[in-house]
């Protein structure tokens, strides 16, 4: 299968217009884990969207502190070297061997990131990085053009082919171009987030910067119908594995609710509420549900369309077989592609999917 490809900008790659997110893989176990993940899943989801047709994966060092760009080394071992994807990672996040709970610094300083390239180097297994971006801005009070000069060199001694930037305001944008070009952008953009459009895509747009969104399903919100399509949404609802900050997981259903804050919402519209309501409920006889003897019978239907619509609804473009599919379309009308929300584990095993879109430096933002 062949997907449409875009330049990215005019850094010279060519990429599919929906790419392998891979934070999830990473697993549990630190700040930003989203659970704990069977690496032989990991690995054969991202078989699988290669099958499919994409032909890039973007991660980055702190993804599970080092595991994601192990786990896509280690793809990269089990394919010919005519099928490998593009490989995209991240530096600037840097973490505490001796506190994995701890949140990552934001570190841009130049010998940080030499150490941050030569260690991804190592973990993916690769002489060059296809597109190094940096993460976030720094909060040590490193300039930016020191930065982009250490970027710079990376690039000149051939460790990295293409340069970026991630979650950069368009002021740090036109800093780091004054000392090179930035290849490409790297912003959150939905429906529901589209701040980055009336600024940093424009100023990208004017400057032959291409440009990769996260999050385009705004964390599954905004793909609830791709999930019945690819059927994903059980009948039981879907057990949602949610990370806590010490690694371990607590499960939530997303029959109709989806997410930790509406959960209490939900329950008392289904006539269960809070633990005093129970008790209440219970003492005058009303049950705990809404069909509940004792209580008023509830239209179900009613109900429904009363419930929140959220929920991290996976897509299954990047399921291991046989939960496969073809993966929602792209919008060439925004110039942006669809793409599945990042992953979540759910209760029939671990299930990656895809997390970015690209953009064309041309589309039509005005």
């Amino acid at each position: 299968m062949t997907l449409p490809t875009r330049p990215l900008g005019s850094s010279g790659l060519d990429i599919t217009t929906v790419g392998f997110g891979a934070w999830a893989i990473g697993g549990g176990g630190w700040a930003f884990g989203w659970g704990p993940q069977d690496d032989t899943d990991s690995l054969a989801a991202m078989h699988r969207a290669l099958e499919l047709g994409i032909n890039w994966i973007d991660t980055a060092a702190v993804y599970g502190l080092g595991h994601s760009e192990e786990l896509v080394g280690r793809l990269l071992q089990e394919l010919p070297s005519r099928g490998r994807p593009l490989v995209f990672t991240k530096c600037g996040l840097v973490w505490d061997e001796r506190d994995r709970m701890k949140e990552a610094r934001r570190v841009l300083r130049p010998d940080s990131i030499r150490q941050e390239c030569e260690a991804s180097l190592r973990r993916l297994g690769v002489e060059r990085i296809d597109l190094y971006q940096f993460h976030r801005p720094d909060e040590t009070g490193t300039p930016v053009e020191d930065s982009w000069h250490a970027m710079m060199r990376l690039v000149e001694e051939g460790k990295v082919r293409a340069a970026g930037v991630s979650n950069f305001d368009v002021p740090l944008l036109e800093r780091c171009e004054a000392i090179r070009h930035v290849d490409s952008l790297q912003p959150p953009f939905s429906l529901i987030r589209r701040e980055a459009a009336a600024h940093e895509i424009r100023w990208c747009a004017g400057h032959d910067t291409g440009v990769i969104v996260y999050s385009p399903m705004q964390a599954g919100l905004t793909d609830r119908a791709a999930a019945r399509r690819h059927g994903l949404c059980h009948r039981g609802g879907m057990d949602t594995r949610l990370a806590r900050r010490d690694g371990g997981d607590r499960r939530c259903s997303h029959g109709r609710a989806g997410g930790r804050l509406d959960r209490r919402r939900d329950a008392r519209a289904h006539g269960g509420g809070s633990r005093r309501d129970r008790r209440r409920n219970h003492a005058n006889g009303r049950g705990h549900g809404p069909d509940a003897p004792g209580g008023e019978p509830r239209d179900r239907e009613a109900l429904r369309r009363a419930s929140p619509r959220s929920g991290y609804i996976s897509s299954g473009a990047g399921s291991p077989a046989p939960r496969t599919g073809s993966g929602p379309a792209s919008r060439p009308d925004l110039g942006v592609a669809q793409s599945a929300p990042r992953q979540r584990s759910y209760n029939n095993g671990s299930i990656p999917c895809l997390r970015s879109a690209a953009i064309s430096s041309t589309a039509p933002w005005s």
